[in-house]
């Protein structure tokens, strides 16, 4: 997934670099073992991250990406998630974003749909 100068993704593992501007973790869980200071989180919305129901069906192999694809745009439509994005691209209107993830492959994830929806204009 390119890369645009304002918007970044990162492995929320990956320690953080000067230029990350604003940090947001864009999963619904804690990442395993790191603390709170080691992963310099600025923002941490939850109402952006697919429903725990999307993930388990996801991860489970019971949907393609494609399906999860469809399904995790329609919940970033519900209002709570639609607020949040539009916070979410405020911020990235005035500055560096960097979202940071614990997923292995950001690509083959709920990230991807999440920066192709961040880019979208209301």
């Amino acid at each position: 997934m390119p890369a645009r100068p304002d918007r970044r993704v990162r492995r929320v593992y990956d320690p953080p670099e000067p230029d990350d501007g604003v940090r947001v973790l864009v999963d619904r869980l804690w990442p395993r073992g790191l603390s709170k200071e080691r992963a310099a989180v600025d923002e941490w919305p939850k109402d952006l991250t697919p429903s725990k129901e999307l993930r388990t069906a996801y991860h489970a192999g019971r949907c393609d990406f494609a399906q999860f694809r469809s399904r995790y745009r329609a919940e970033l439509c519900e209002p709570a998630a639609a607020q949040a994005l539009d916070r979410l691209r405020e911020t990235a209107a005035s500055g560096t974003v960097t979202l940071v993830t614990a997923v292995q492959d950001p690509e083959h994830s709920h990230v991807t749909v999440l920066v192709e929806a961040l880019d979208e204009r209301r």
